[in-house]
């Protein structure tokens, strides 16, 4: 566990340290787009902040490559190569999308050659575990598609979830937490090399994310482009398949006792099938979502809107923060949800656990749509917005008028575009946003 810690520590400082000077680099190649109609920042941000995710991804594996017990995983193992290969490519054409603005189907097709570079390589689903059925073998062809889907899939996840500031980076840090709890658990617990890898990835994918989030969390001074929501999209589907289509399930030995003694024995078997969906889960619900919206309305499934989910958490009422951390909620829920149960999968508090916090998540997630107003007696224990006051006509004239202006100078805002005398890089939306307000 400690060298685990120390490649996950060092991978952050890289990327945490390397993002500052990225960030200048970014600014004079003038990768700082002006904003678009569905941006919710209001000053250009540089981006190419996967540049220093990349560096840290670099130094991670690199350290891990000198630590006694991690270099086992190098030499048993060509899965790091292919890791690092298929994260160099797909990083190279994020940077070039990041300055350029390429082709959507361009990008599409450099995801699949990533995913068929590390195919080659071996960091390929070999086989699924099915409930009811056994080991399923998968043929060449079969477990390249698979591989290549997953790829795909889980990278054009979390590239459209990528949409606020620290949203991205967050939520592929509590997924890759997570995948990392499971996997070390695989490895220690039941003393199988062959998790190894997979628990290196989530390692370094954590350092990453870590080391990114404090320039990117609101307001944001760096995004980190497509070349880095692209980069640690790669490496979460790349633990997962190395989980999934590499672990021998009869390696754990729990087919023993009764049938139903073994089902619930086998779940840490199924669990690698379930968890990489779960760890996605929002991410992939915003995917498709946005992929049928967009078809019904006879437009292109890869046009840019603002009907993201975060997108609609803004519009609901909630700032800007407050719906990154609704967000960070629910894939949290979900992701550790399903590892608290592939750890105990009998256990009736888990599923209570999860439908009470579920509630919980609906009555966050609602908030803004009702405003009640407490008693006089009562307004030291609530914010200023539920304290019930009492209007004089001046106070309501003069708040009329303010909203007014704020509204007209909002609507009359010109985009600023990059080099305009003031312009920090930083994004921010202030107590009121751009959306308008539908109370």
């Amino acid at each position: 566990m400690r060298e685990y810690l120390l490649t996950l520590c060092i991978t952050a400082a890289v990327t945490y340290l390397l993002t500052g000077p990225v960030r200048k680099f970014a600014i004079v190649a003038g990768a700082m787009p002006e904003i678009r109609a569905r941006d919710v920042h209001r000053e250009p941000t540089p981006r190419l902040g996967g540049i220093a995710m990349f560096f840290g991804l670099c130094a991670g594996l690199l350290v891990a490559d000198h630590l006694t017990n991690l270099n086992e995983v190098f030499a048993k193992s060509n899965e790091p190569r292919a890791l690092l290969s298929g994260a160099a490519l797909i990083w190279l054409i994020g940077v070039l999308d990041d300055k350029f603005e390429i082709d959507a189907l361009i990008k599409l097709g450099g995801q699949m050659i990533a995913a068929g570079v590390m195919v080659v390589q071996g960091l390929t689903i070999l086989w699924l575990p099915i409930p009811g059925v056994g080991n399923v073998a998968l043929t060449q062809w079969q477990g390249t598609l698979l591989t290549v889907a997953l790829v795909v899939i889980t990278i054009n996840a979390v590239n459209f979830v990528d949409g606020l500031d620290g949203l991205a980076a967050g939520m592929v840090c509590i997924a890759a937490g997570a995948f990392f709890l499971y996997a070390y658990r695989i490895w220690y617990s039941y003393g199988i090399e062959a998790a190894a890898p997979g628990t290196l990835f989530a390692a370094i994918l954590m350092g990453m994310c870590l080391g990114f989030l404090p320039h990117n969390m609101h307001p944001a001074r760096i995004f980190m482009g497509d070349s880095g929501s692209m980069l640690i999209g790669l490496v979460l589907a790349a633990g997962a398949i190395s989980i999934t289509g590499q672990l021998d399930p009869d390696a754990l030995n729990l087919y023993v006792g009764s049938e139903k003694a073994a089902v619930h024995a086998t779940v840490p078997v199924y669990i690698p099938l379930l968890l990489p969906l779960t760890i996605i889960a929002v991410p992939t619900a915003d995917l498709v979502l946005a992929i049928v919206r967009r078809t019904w309305r006879g437009q292109s499934p890869f046009a840019a809107d603002r009907g993201h989910l975060h997108h609609r958490l803004l519009e609901i009422g909630h700032s800007h923060s407050r719906a990154v951390l609704i967000m960070y909620f629910w894939s949290a829920l979900i992701a550790f949800g399903a590892l608290a149960y592939s750890v105990n999968s009998a256990s009736m508090w888990i599923v209570l656990g999860v439908v009470f916090l579920s509630a919980v998540g609906l009555v966050l997630l609602l908030l803004p749509r009702f405003t009640p107003r407490v008693p006089v007696w009562a307004h030291w224990f609530v914010p200023p917005r539920y304290r019930l006051r009492r209007r004089t006509a001046r106070a309501t004239v003069a708040r009329e008028a303010v909203e007014a202006e704020e509204t007209q100078e909002t609507t009359e805002r010109a985009p600023v575009t990059a080099g305009v005398s003031g312009v920090n890089g930083a994004t921010a939306i202030g107590a009121r946003s751009r959306f308008l307000d539908r109370r």
